[in-house]
């Protein structure tokens, strides 16, 4: 029984140091056609989002990103990527309903996959990448995860990556 408790602590850090990756580099246009490289943004956090403009939990995560965007302000890059079917004018219309500051941008697919490596993936997505490029932290809506997406959790990450 003793040593449960080292098998399980060993299995958690595997599996942290595995999370731990390059975050894949993209240049995808947002809806006013400027180019958005990830590689500009280093040197702080980023949240990257996958999302769609139906997905009712992407439309409650905007709220958590605009709370994380009035906390750091330019300390934390926000970046959602609407993926197909969305278009121009379904991600315009969810922009201005949710009065959204931070760009979304437009991929066909090919981003998402090289992050998710998955053909299909469920939405949303949320990647912490940190200041140098590598991927901090990973979540997919569920249950365990409700309070990145609906409530304070990723402040405890942003926390730990913002230099104060």
């Amino acid at each position: 029984m003793r040593f449960i408790p080292a098998v399980v602590l060993c299995a958690s850090a595997l599996f942290a140091q595995q999370a731990l990756r390059r975050a894949p580099g993209f240049a995808l246009p947002d809806s006013h056609m400027e180019i958005h490289d990830l590689y500009d943004y280093r040197g702080k956090p980023v949240v990257l989002e996958f999302m769609q403009t139906t997905c009712p939990h992407c439309a409650t995560f905007v709220g958590v990103l605009q709370r994380i965007q009035q906390k750091y302000g330019d300390k934390v890059a926000i970046l959602s990527v609407a993926n197909p079917p969305d278009n121009i004018t379904s991600v315009n219309m969810f922009i201005s309903g949710h009065k959204i500051t931070y760009p979304i941008l437009f991929d066909t697919g090919q981003a998402a996959f090289s992050y998710v490596r998955s053909p299909r993936f469920d939405l949303p997505q949320v990647y912490v990448i940190d200041a140098n490029g590598m991927i901090f932290a990973h979540h997919v809506y569920s249950l365990m995860d409700r309070d990145i997406f609906e409530g304070n959790g990723l402040f405890n990450e942003l926390d730990k990556l913002v230099k104060k």
